[in-house]
């Protein structure tokens, strides 16, 4: 499968919108991003797994003044893969409301529903160690 630059462009305004949408608080388009089905992994975070948008939505208000008051997300990478699906691979980082703040990975498939792209599967893993916990020997 190739990736047009069309289709580059969509998937990557697909995964920065969500940061703009959860920062405004703006849950309720979630679904704009997500596949209704989709599989949202924050085990890593301590949060399990959560299924479908609704799922999502009701984790981030149930997380309230915990969550990040901004999501920022870099260093997109998208592959193409032989089903027709798109690994995304994609930094983010967090600010918090006090200032500190964290970074994650995002591992998602992306995939074609016929008129746009959507996020299938996110799995959210947390980089809490400098390269990669690679140590000097």
């Amino acid at each position: 499968m190739t990736l047009t630059a069309e289709d580059r462009t969509a998937i990557a305004d697909v995964i920065h919108q969500y940061g703009h949408l959860i920062d405004a608080g703006e849950l309720d388009r979630l679904g704009e991003l997500f596949t209704p089905d989709v599989t949202y992994d924050l085990a890593d975070l301590g949060h399990g797994t959560l299924t479908g948008v609704d799922a999502i939505r009701s984790a981030a208000l149930a997380v309230g003044d915990s969550n990040p008051v901004g999501h920022h997300i870099t260093n997109l990478v998208l592959t193409p893969q032989a089903d027709g699906q798109v690994h995304a691979r994609s930094k983010g980082i967090g600010i918090m409301a006090d200032g500190s703040c964290g970074s994650v990975v995002h591992d998602d498939t992306i995939v074609h529903d016929g008129s746009t792209w959507r996020i299938h599967h996110r799995k959210i893993t947390a980089r809490r160690a400098p390269l990669g916990g690679l140590l000097a020997s």
